[in-house]
């Protein structure tokens, strides 16, 4: 089995290890402050190495198993790991009481559920210009840094229904150039350094440009299949 794995492959064996270690690191005994910012640092880096598996895999040779094991990590790091890290800074709170502690494993399973068929169907519906449902990558920062910076409960549960059902909706968002994933790493690696200093500036900067390309993105889309955005 080993010789079907390439360089691109190991990112993805990287990528879901970075994820696992995040649910891991949630249930030790230090620094409850640290325990949460270790979390969410692998997460980060768990997204940083599924992009670096991306640009590897599209300059090397293509691999059998890329795509199968890239979704399997991708599941780990991107659907699990959020969801636990999520649940577990607003368990520890207990302001939400066990109610809304129910309702937070509900809206979780239902995120999970739309992960697992985003992530098993997403090679089926690749397109070279655009994301069919918002990427995973994105949902993944948004419950991230909404959890990182204690956003009300309330505002959370509605943002997992919200992003559990845009991540297998038909809305279509744009892949992003060179430019702007470059601009996407330089914020991520600016959050993973400066993570909640300076009244959580650095997370609220990714979280704001995620923003502008989710409710701009579809709409670019959409003007460029109708032909009113042509290319130079």
């Amino acid at each position: 089995m080993i010789k079907f794995l390439t360089i691109a492959d190991v990112f993805s064996l990287i990528n879901g290890c970075l994820g696992v270690l995040a649910i891991l690191v949630l249930f030790s005994f230090i620094n409850s402050f640290d325990v949460i910012r270790a979390s969410f640092s692998f997460i980060l880096l768990a997204l940083l190495a599924d992009g670096l598996d991306g640009i590897i895999a599209r300059k090397t040779r293509a691999s059998e198993l890329g795509e199968y094991l890239e979704a399997m990590a991708d599941m780990i790091s991107m659907g699990v790991a959020p969801s636990v890290f999520v649940f577990k800074i607003y368990y520890e709170t207990g302001s939400s009481g066990l109610i809304l502690q129910l309702a937070f494993i509900v809206v979780l399973i239902l995120f999970i559920i739309c992960s697992i068929i985003r992530l098993s169907s997403f090679h089926l519906m690749k397109n070279e210009a655009y994301f069919v449902g918002i990427p995973a990558s994105v949902s993944t920062i948004f419950l991230l840094i909404a959890a990182f910076i204690r956003l009300n409960y309330l505002y959370v549960l509605a943002l997992i229904i919200i992003l559990s059902f845009a991540t297998i909706s038909n809305i279509r968002f744009p892949k992003p150039g060179i430019k702007v994933n470059a601009i996407a790493i330089i914020l991520i690696v600016t959050t993973l350094f400066m993570g909640g200093i300076y009244n959580n500036l650095a997370p609220l900067l990714l979280f704001s440009s995620l923003a502008i390309y989710v409710l701009v993105g579809p709409f670019y889309v959409w003007k460029l299949s109708n032909g009113i955005v042509f290319k130079k």
